[in-house]
């Protein structure tokens, strides 16, 4: 299956128009079968990620990116068919504790080590102009 979402359609698949993050990616992915990236093809996510790389960080990152997409390629072989679609493996569970009222500084001792107070409140210089 492709990984299109909207108004731009791939010639292998069936799919509609792509974000252009899903879009390099698709094409990366479909042109990838035992491919390397280019150099342009670096240039180009480099340019989007708005990185400068040295002509050596160039060569360094299409081999590592193209090694990366090769693993794609690689999981896009196994079947999946027989497992279900899930969000997630781990079970749904509220994280949050209840609210409980719990007694907090008083404003004496807030204020304590403020460097400058007036009338119980904190006292700072103006930020804006």
């Amino acid at each position: 299956m492709c990984l299109a979402d909207s108004a731009v359609t791939c010639s292998g698949c069936s799919t509609s128009p792509m974000t252009v993050a899903v879009r390099l990616i698709h094409k990366i992915t479909h042109r990838l079968a035992a491919m390397s990236l280019t150099l342009a093809d670096v240039r180009y996510i480099a340019e989007l990620a708005k990185l400068g790389l040295t002509p050596e960080e160039e060569e360094r990152f299409r081999d590592q990116l193209s090694a990366i997409l090769d693993y794609f390629a690689r999981l896009q072989e196994v079947d999946t068919s027989a497992i279900p679609a899930t969000a997630t493996v781990l079970p749904v569970r509220n994280v949050m504790r209840e609210d409980e009222v719990q007694p907090s500084l008083s404003r004496e001792d807030a204020l304590f080590n403020a460097p400058d107070a007036v009338e119980g409140c904190f006292r700072t210089l103006a930020v804006l102009e």
